[in-house]
């Protein structure tokens, strides 16, 4: 059997393409298969045949003017005019009919176009729940959809005919199979708009349409009798007014309208196909499988009991969680309008956009892009706005960004396919007309985590929406500003537009607004509003995230709940056992105690707590939490480090300054710490470091035979144990040796094994900032060069 050759698979597959077209046996026998230029037919122009003059190639075309009108177009001996009903090309044998509005000349591209009036089959309503039932095999639904499209679509003729002059024309209700006509015949009784599947009264063809004459009248026919868009005739500053909450003197925080989420149950409208039931052509392959749908073991449940549910520590920390989503987005409403208004109006308009959102981490882009989505689901579901589909793509969550390509195709289709493959239907599919493509909202979250090497994933994404057939809306998330110009190329940072939003970081009080609107409805009143504030200035002081806000109270919560449990066991403990009836008043003191509760005062000091109150986040709880969210145990194990050690850090840290090389030599080392010895004022830093000892008049630690460096950091203290005082400096600093091993030991540096100690290089094994952080306020070393 001879191997079937890649083209024939390539077409195959392309099929994909075309559903919901009409089948045609043979899509050239009208226009020829040789490549003829189009011309165009003015209206005072001699309409002869070209069989019977001049042929079509050689024929020169009158030149075009402003007194004369496009009337046709001439392609070879195949002749269109303005009121035709078209086929036009689609994938395989398939073909879309249009009726020919407008022929011009593009300025753009320089190609000569046409407006086309879709037909509509019953494959191209999504709808189930209101579609009609009663549709025949070969009936087309009229639609105020328009399109513009190169003449070179064209491949052929079409006609359309009423019910009764269908059946009159062929009694047996088919097109014979030997008929020119097959394929070309097909029946409209009524007019449909597939965005909001209304359709008009049932009308006979002849009657309400017969040529060129009639054309604005089927205009205006089909749309004043379908409801050609569900925002249209909506006043957009109405639309805008319904999601933004006006100033009150109640409460002077902003805050995201509740009443959008009484349809947050909306789930995104996507293709009623069902994954892994129908059969598809793979890119390589020629046999037919079944891709089925991914299946999850399901995890076990864990029951909790009601008291920790219902523990107000635990309402707080699961409200606080950033993973929560709260009712409402506060502070954000002017970027939700602005989101919610570019993505309405390119929903109701079917035209592709691309949208810039840039802003530091925790600032609410991504949450804010979901609430508009959610929300514009929901005017869906009330049947106010047009269908659309919606997909995430996370830079963080796909292991190469060409994957990309195949999420979208799945999304689109519900198949899944290669990365290659899935680009060359996405190519063919937005290039395409089809007046059946529903808008698309991508959103590209991490989009610094999708740039390649040649940036082709970026380039697709974003030169795909501003293809005429596309209706891709694409939302780019990332987290600076100037990406586009700084990692991507002019062609392709060009191709994002002029829609960019930026947010910026929370400052104080929103951050204050933010916290509180979390807490609300916890009982017991948990978190004190000072520590509230204090955590807010905190974080709006260094980066404004929200996420680093909520994570610091969440733990702050976290050790107050813990205290308040290790005192509860400490009050169980302490508490006096129950009198017996034969012992009553064993035990106890006599007389009243000092407090006047009969309870002695040291217990229930002890229960009360010396802060007055237990369980509550105060202050010193939030900085407990910020001190374990920003150090490490790297940070902790620097700053318990000896005072040599420390010395030996800073000039370590000022010699790679000096030369601007990452290494440097052991003796420049030690030279350069005793320099900053000499100049500190550090107190310790001249009694131990720098001043000389009486049986080592020389300063120096001695190396051994093997060359190995003698630990010798016995401080200078006198047989009584205090610390002598003396005006004779060392050669060098004392416990050099001893400080160079015991970071070299901890990885803190690396250091070469040489037999001469000062030849020796050394390098640090951690960074500068972690050093700097741990050691920039530590008392001890303050004015060696940390803080800088």
């Amino acid at each position: 059997m001879a191997p079937i050759s890649k083209e024939s698979r390539v077409k195959k597959a392309r099929q994909f393409l075309s559903r919901g077209a009409v089948f045609r046996e043979d899509s050239d026998d009208e226009l020829g298969y040789e490549d003829h230029p189009w011309e165009w037919i003015y209206e005072d122009e001699d309409h002869a045949s070209p069989a019977q003059g001049t042929p079509s190639r050689k024929r020169k075309a009158a030149p075009a003017s402003d007194n004369k009108r496009i009337v046709g177009a001439r392609m070879g001996s195949f002749v269109c005019k303005q009121g035709d009903t078209v086929l036009l090309k689609a994938e395989g044998n398939q073909a879309w009919v249009g009726l020919i509005c407008e022929l011009f000349d593009d300025e753009e591209s320089g190609e000569k176009m046409a407006k086309f009036m879709w037909f509509l089959s019953e494959k191209e309503i999504r709808n189930k729940s209101t579609k009609r039932t009663d549709f025949l095999p070969n009936e087309l639904y009229i639609s105020p959809a328009y399109d513009n499209n190169e003449l070179t679509t064209i491949n052929g003729t079409a006609k359309i005919l009423s019910y009764d002059e269908f059946q009159r024309l062929y009694p047996g209700g088919q097109v014979k199979k030997t008929s020119k006509d097959l394929g070309k015949v097909f029946v409209c009784r009524r007019g449909c708009n597939a965005r909001t599947t209304s359709y008009t009264p049932e009308f006979k063809w002849e009657e309400v349409y017969s040529g060129i004459d009639d054309l604005e009248k089927l205009m205006e026919l089909v749309e004043s009798q379908t409801k050609a868009t569900r925002k249209r005739g909506r006043p957009r500053k109405q639309a805008e007014e319904d999601f933004v909450v006006p100033d009150s003197d109640d409460d002077g925080v902003p805050k995201t309208p509740r009443k959008r989420r009484k349809m947050g149950d909306a789930t995104t409208p996507t293709s009623k196909k069902t994954p892994g039931t129908r059969k598809f052509l793979t890119p390589t392959h020629k046999r037919i499988v079944i891709k089925k749908a991914l299946e999850f073991t399901p995890l076990g449940t864990r029951v909790l009991s009601p008291s920790a549910i219902s523990s107000p520590f635990q309402i707080a920390r699961n409200q606080l969680h950033v993973s929560s989503v709260p009712a409402a987005l506060p502070c954000r409403e002017e970027e939700f309008s602005t989101v919610y208004s570019h993505l309405e109006a390119a929903i109701t308009d079917g035209s592709g956009s691309c949208i810039y959102i840039s802003g530091t981490p925790g600032t609410g882009k991504t949450a804010t892009v979901r609430e508009v989505v959610a929300q514009l689901q929901a005017s869906v579901q009330a049947e106010e706005l047009d269908d659309f589909i919606f997909m995430e793509i996370n830079g963080m969550k796909v292991t190469d960004p060409h994957q990309s390509y195949s999420l979208l195709w799945e999304a689109l289709r519900g198949d899944r396919v290669s990365p290659s493959h899935a680009l060359e239907l996405l190519e063919r599919e937005f290039s395409t007309p089809s007046p059946r493509r529903v808008p698309c909202v991508v959103l590209m979250d991490e989009l610094d985590q999708l740039v390649t090497k040649n940036q082709s994933v970026m380039y697709n994404f974003f030169n795909w929406p501003g293809l005429r057939h596309s209706r891709l809306i694409v939302l780019a998330v990332a987290n600076t500003m100037d990406l586009p110009e700084r990692t991507l190329s002019n062609k392709i940072s060009s191709r994002l537009g002029l829609t960019r939003i930026t947010f910026p970081g929370y400052t104080h009080d929103q951050l204050m607004s933010i916290i509180q609107s979390r807490l609300e409805g916890v009982p017991g009143n948990v978190v004190h509003p000072d520590a509230v504030q204090f955590a807010a200035r905190k974080v709006a002081a260094v980066s404004g995230d929200a996420r680093r806000a909520l994570d610091i109270c969440r733990r702050a919560v976290e050790i107050a709940e813990t205290e308040a449990i290790a005192r509860e066991t400490e009050d169980e403990q302490d508490q006096p056992p129950t009198p017996s009836r034969s012992g009553r008043n064993k035990g106890q003191t006599s007389g009243p105690s000092a407090n006047g509760t009969g309870e002695p005062g040291s217990i229930l000091q002890k229960r009360v707590g010396p802060s007055g109150r237990k369980g509550v986040v105060t202050i010193a709880t939030i900085k407990q939490a910020i001190n374990e969210a920003t150090s490490s145990p790297l940070q902790h194990a620097l700053r318990t480090l000896p005072l040599a050690s420390k010395v030996f850090l800073a000039a370590l840290l000022a010699r790679i300054r000096r030369t601007g090389i990452g290494e440097a030599v052991l003796g420049d080392v030690v030279d350069e710490m005793k320099r900053l010895g000499l100049m500190s004022q550090l107190r310790p830093v001249h009694d131990y470091l720098l001043t000389t000892n009486q049986r080592d008049t020389d300063g120096l630690n001695h190396t051994s035979g093997s060359g190995r460096v003698a630990q010798d950091s016995t401080p200078l203290k006198s047989r009584d144990g205090l610390a002598k005082q003396t005006d004779i400096k060392a050669a060098r600093p004392n416990g050099v040796a001893s400080a160079a091993a015991e970071l070299a030991q901890a990885g803190i540096i690396g250091m070469e094994a040489r037999h001469g100690e000062r030849v020796g290089r050394i390098r640090l094994g951690v960074t500068e900032e972690e050093v700097r952080l741990a050691l920039g306020d530590d008392v001890e070393v303050k004015g060696l060069g940390f803080s800088t």
